[in-house]
């Protein structure tokens, strides 16, 4: 009677935000971002490949990854790029799938929700029951990344239009939440996509 929903958008969707409202109404949240961090860790296989793979300048004085150099890195050289995800991704899919199983053995009826910007592009999307995309205006995502103060409007621009377009993410979708407008409107979606995923999960049994 478990759900497994893939949750995904592009940087400034709202996909944050949208998950942790599925959180606040009972679901259960896989943050992938989160889930690389922890692979990453001193002392973790994956942190030994990528540094015999980029060289041990990739990590700090304290041994831990330099995420900032890492992601300059890759941001510019797809080949880099693609040796980071196939030394991530599977581990990152097979961690989900065991924190999944063991939700599930606490909890059968669960709604488990994995909360990835790669979702599609790394095919993650192929092991989810569901697919949710949030989807924005181009123009929307760039004034909320620049708000942040992070990056400038030409480092924002620069990212967005290196990553998959949300219109072609929507393709994948089973569902999709349109947030171009405020944050009460998207809370209504969520809560009514909770109820008919939550029916589809009683379905599931």
């Amino acid at each position: 009677m478990s759900l497994l929903v893939g949750l995904t958008g592009g940087m400034g969707s709202g996909k944050t935000f949208s998950a942790s409202i599925f959180k606040e109404l009972g679901a259960h949240i896989l943050d992938a971002d989160l889930i690389c961090r922890k692979l990453v860790e001193p002392g973790q296989p994956a942190l030994k490949e990528i540094s015999d793979c980029f060289g041990e300048n990739i990590l700090d004085g304290s041994g831990n990854l330099d995420r900032k150099k890492l992601a300059r890195i890759i941001f510019n050289d797809p080949d880099k790029k693609k040796t980071l995800e196939n030394i991530l991704h599977p581990k990152v899919f097979a961690f989900e799938k065991e924190q999944y199983r063991n939700i599930c053995q606490k909890d059968p009826q669960a709604m488990v929700i994995v909360d990835a910007a790669l979702l599609i592009e790394s095919g993650n999307y192929k092991n989810m029951d569901k697919v949710v995309v949030v989807n924005t205006d181009e123009k929307t995502q760039i004034e909320r990344v620049v708000a942040r103060g992070e990056w400038s409007r030409n480092e924002v621009v620069s990212r967005i239009k290196n990553q998959m377009p949300g219109k072609e993410k929507t393709r994948f979708a089973d569902f999709i939440l349109e947030n171009s407008s405020d944050e009460t409107r998207l809370r209504n979606q969520v809560k009514n996509l909770y109820q008919k995923l939550s029916l589809l999960a009683a379905e599931n049994g």
